[in-house]
């Protein structure tokens, strides 16, 4: 090239630079500690102005990042600053130091090759570093020490953390909704009443049989805020800055967070989150065995009682809406005593409104379930048949306690104490041996490692062995803290009983009982099959276990009904005819005869269902709006 084909070139270039602004950028955060004086946005737009005019490098403009760190790049005076690189806008960047640049190594470097790429010209003004005039050798080393200093940071900022958590003090920058932070002391959180109120609602609305949409659904038409606008009209919260197009726009997932929230027993849980490194932007949620929980120190929301029933609720079941317009009450709570499984409701039998219960394991013919457990049997029941035993034993129990709750309290302690003490050496029983077989693992691992480096184990068998040891080994660590748990939290039967006797009182009699009521009161019932199968008017064992007290039948001193001779024979009657035509179907069952009148009856009763379909439907929506309808034993 020549020389005057040189001259030209550089013209063009000079041209071209001097068409484009010089971006001085500026960044400053709490973590540059001592230095933040010689480090202020003020001083460092002050030394890069005198640099760009000494240098010819105008016009220029500047990109401030004032209270943003280092270890990320997404701060908005950067992406901006940015954004006008891409379109060709800048000829320059100057910053005072490489640290204010950004900190970490790998990314600082990513972007200058971006600018490189681009033609733009990176500056350094305190370190001398400048693109034009060459690379700098020495740049990575500054910058491995730039991202040092933020990993030390980093560490001292956790430490103080974890001491301050350790030592009971709340970690989170705000209260939970329901709380606010104490005038006299900011470390003590105070019951907000109107927050603390909606959140009541909330837990007895689930106590009340209601899923997390319905709350949602239900708070939204009573104008209830959602709490991040409540939070931030007080000058609280995350979202103070938010602009809410709807401040009454409930979720599901906001519902279930504080169903789930420990803080609400007055008590104080730390590190339910954490960041596995400095460059992490979002936390992660860590297991609850890893939370560390302080017990009593605000007061309450919500009693444990009704914290507990509210977890058993939410993990039992889904409690969504049928197809017929509302959950039933026993939802959550009926089991099949052979497989173990849930028991879910069929409202519409035959066209009509006749809830019954069928095992969920239950299949027909070959079908395939999620589970891979297939239960034999359906073990069916009317749902009104459950409810008329629950009324009937809550009722005798009651009259018991009330009478005599001496009594009461020594038979319920002696049958508790006896069923916990074989659980509890039962499960001491498990956790040594689980115990024994997790040291045993180590060992193994320890010896296949060996086997695998001498070279007397391939690396194919060695993995496979590695990973079932692994895969035993993680599932000891979740049962072994759960065994270790339920051993710790024995409790005598006395109390047990006490604190049953306390829930009797709180109702006069059980005429009627409300979803809220189950709730309370029961804590499962168990279906076994009939002892007739396909006989709808044979014997049923039912195993209705209450809360606090498991499975208990009171004696009573009803009088034994004797029946005439005439009586017995008209019962022994009735019996043979249902016999009699119970063998007839099951006859016709296994020729094909009943399966051919099903298929000639089945328009007829299509038609009669969608005959009473809007009205089922219409009784659904009253029933799934009102979920604490009461369900007599006198209406079964």
């Amino acid at each position: 090239m020549s020389n005057s084909a040189a001259e030209v070139q550089n013209c063009r270039k000079e041209v071209e630079m001097n068409s484009k602004i010089t971006a001085l950028y500026e960044r400053l955060s709490r973590e540059d500690g001592d230095n933040q004086e010689s480090n202020s946005i003020a001083t460092q737009k002050r030394i890069l102005e005198q640099f760009a005019e000494q240098n010819g490098l105008i016009p220029y403009r500047h990109w401030s990042d004032d209270g943003f760190s280092g270890k990320d790049f997404e701060r908005p005076a950067f992406q901006e600053m940015l954004a006008e690189i891409e379109k060709g806008n800048i000829g320059a960047v100057l910053v005072k130091n490489l640290d204010r640049f950004g900190r970490l190594y790998l990314e600082s470097g990513l972007y200058r090759e971006m600018f490189r790429k681009l033609g733009v010209r990176f500056i350094a003004v305190g370190e001398g570093i400048d693109t034009a005039l060459g690379e700098d050798d020495f740049t990575p080393f500054r910058e491995v020490i730039n991202e040092f200093y933020v990993r030390e940071y980093s560490k001292k900022i956790k430490a103080a953390f974890r001491a301050r958590g350790m030592a009971g003090k709340h970690t989170s920058s705000f209260c939970p909704y329901g709380y606010v932070k104490s005038p006299e002391d900011k470390n003590q959180w105070i019951v907000d009443p109107e927050a603390a109120e909606v959140v009541r609602r909330i837990f007895q609305l689930t106590m009340d049989g209601k899923g997390p949409y319905q709350i949602c659904c239900i708070l939204k038409n009573d104008k209830v805020e959602m709490p991040g606008y409540y939070l931030a009209q007080k000058g609280m919260g995350l979202h103070q800055s938010h602009v809410f197009s709807d401040p009454y726009n409930w979720t599901s997932n906001t519902v279930a967070s504080i169903l789930k929230r420990k803080d609400y027993l007055g008590h104080t849980v730390n590190f339910k989150s954490k960041k596995n490194s400095y460059k992490d932007k979002k936390n992660h949620y860590v297991p609850e065995s890893e939370w560390v929980i302080f017990e009593n120190t605000h007061e309450p929301i919500i009693d444990q009682e009704t914290f507990d029933n509210v977890q058993r609720i939410r993990g039992g079941i889904k409690r969504r809406p049928d197809g017929w317009g509302y959950v039933h009450p026993l939802s959550g709570l009926v089991f099949c005593a052979d497989c173990g499984g849930k028991m879910y409701v069929h409202r519409i039998v035959n066209g009509k409104d006749r809830p019954q219960y069928v095992c969920g394991n239950y299949v027909k013919g070959s079908a395939v379930i999620s589970s891979g457990i297939v239960c034999e049997s359906a073990h069916r029941i009317n749902a009104a048949n459950i409810i008329g035993l629950i009324c009937k034993t809550l009722k005798d129990i009651s009259k018991f306690a009330n009478e005599d709750e001496a009594a009461f309290v020594q038979r319920v302690s002696e049958t508790l104490s006896t069923k916990q003490a074989d659980e509890v050496k039962a499960q001491k029983k498990q956790l040594a041996k689980l115990k024994a077989r997790t040291a045993e693992i180590e060992t193994l691992f320890r010896k296949i490692y060996e086997d695998n480096a001498l070279g007397k184990l391939p690396d194919k068998r060695y993995a496979s062995l590695a990973a079932e040891y692994e895969s035993e080994q993680e599932q000891f660590e979740k049962e072994i803290p759960q065994l270790q748990a339920s051993i710790t939290s024995y409790e005598d039967g006395g109390e047990k009983s006490k604190r049953f006797i306390e829930l009797v009182k709180r109702y006069r009699d059980f005429d009627e009982v409300t979803v809220s009521m189950l709730n309370e009161f029961i804590e499962k019932i168990i279906i076994h099959e009939r002892d007739k199968k396909y006989s709808a008017d044979s014997s049923q064992k039912v195993e209705i276990h209450l809360n606090f007290i498991g499975e208990f039948i009171p004696e009573t001193d009803e009088a034994e009904i004797v029946l005439t001779p005439e009586q017995e024979a008209e019962q022994q009657k009735i019996a043979e005819k249902k016999e009699r035509l119970h063998q007839n179907y099951l006859k016709r069952k296994a020729n094909g005869k009943q399966r051919e009148y099903e298929k000639r009856y089945e328009p007829k009763r299509k038609a009669r269902i969608e005959t009473n379909k809007a009205a089922l439907l219409a009784e659904g929506a009253v029933l799934g709006a009102n979920a604490i309808t009461p369900f007599t034993s006198s209406a079964i």
